[in-house]
């Protein structure tokens, strides 16, 4: 089933975010200091926010949400911290059919994604759809996939069935 391009699985609605969502977040700080960073204020709103979410956000939508929270929080902060978080498997950053950076918040699996031109609704691929294009662009061309950056444009069953204007 597609998911809006508005609704990438972005925040989700009150109170359904589980707890085990919540618990993935726990200890966070004591990792960034374990990586000699500091528990600042900025960062912990940063991680406030991104436990609102479930699914992709884009560091736009990130970072305007945490000024609305913090004003004091920069874009430089979010992005160095989104960096680290990274390393950490908490978020993955990947691009839309725009070629904008969003990120996966609490990643399963690396997955890349289908994006649909004519009404904009977003897939993520399958698990077993991406081990076949993979697979496939290895026997085929010799090449290594990183199946995290590929969003593959073009039309869905319903688009493409409906007559255009």
């Amino acid at each position: 089933m597609p998911q809006s391009a508005t609704n990438q699985g972005g925040p989700a609605p009150a109170g359904t975010v589980g707890a085990a969502t919540a618990v993935a977040w726990d200890g966070v700080a004591d990792l960034l200091r374990a990586g000699g960073l500091r528990w600042t204020p900025q960062r912990r709103t940063l991680v406030d926010v991104l436990k609102e979410h479930e699914g992709h956000v884009t560091a736009t939508e990130l970072i305007a949400r945490c000024r609305e929270l913090d004003r004091t929080t920069t874009p430089s902060t979010v992005y160095r911290t989104l960096d680290v978080l990274e390393e950490f498997g908490l978020v993955a950053h990947g691009h839309g059919p725009d070629g904008r950076e969003e990120y996966h918040v609490l990643p399963e699996q690396v997955h890349g994604h289908l994006y649909c031109s004519g009404c904009g609704a977003t897939w993520e691929i399958r698990p077993e759809t991406g081990a076949a294009i993979v697979d496939a662009l290895a026997a085929d061309l010799g090449f290594s996939v990183d199946l995290s950056h590929v969003t593959i444009s073009g039309r869905c069953r319903g688009c493409h069935d409906s007559p255009t204007d």
